[in-house]
């Protein structure tokens, strides 16, 4: 950390320590800014991550392989020990060759899929809310939506831009 930074922060008051602490929680939490770090990462990746439990203001990089990912935090493993961390999003060091050019999840030249390149009986695949992929079976085309039939889940409904056939090999 900068050392002009740091005696500033030694200067601030409680309150104003508080406060800062709100306001970067606020930011380290916004969505926008998960999306924009996941859209980066993909189970069994290798990253680095802070370690936040190492004495003193120093920030100290551990490295780990992704093997979890979830809403708020993604769950790493250590190189070093095996352990598993939780960890908030916020707290993984980018790759130096993604900070530039974000992985997207569908070419920009590609055209969006619509209701005429799916039938019922198709095998498709979509990312839920939460950004888990879910595989389904296409039970019937609606007007603007398909109803997917995915196991051991209640039935979804989803935009056909958002629905991917799944080629079985």
């Amino acid at each position: 950390m900068d050392p002009a930074t740091l005696e500033a922060l030694n200067r601030a008051s409680s309150l104003e320590l508080f406060h800062l602490s709100r306001v970067i929680e606020r930011l380290m939490s916004d969505p926008s800014r998960i999306v924009q770090i996941r859209l980066h990462l993909n189970l069994g990746q290798r990253v680095r991550f802070v370690d936040g439990k190492a004495p003193g203001a120093a920030l100290q990089l551990r490295s780990g392989t992704v093997v979890a990912m979830k809403d708020t935090q993604l769950t790493v493993q250590d190189d070093a020990t095996r352990a598993t961390w939780t960890l908030p999003y916020a707290a993984i060091e980018l790759p130096a060759d993604s900070r530039a050019e974000p992985r997207s999840p569908m070419p920009r030249s590609a055209q969006r899929p619509t209701r005429e390149d799916f039938r019922v009986g198709d095998r498709v695949s979509f990312e839920d809310r939460h950004l888990q992929t879910r595989i389904g079976t296409i039970v019937r085309i609606n007007q603007k939506t398909a109803s997917i039939d995915c196991e051991n889940e209640p039935g979804w409904r989803v935009s056909f831009a958002l629905l991917r056939l799944v080629v079985d090999l």
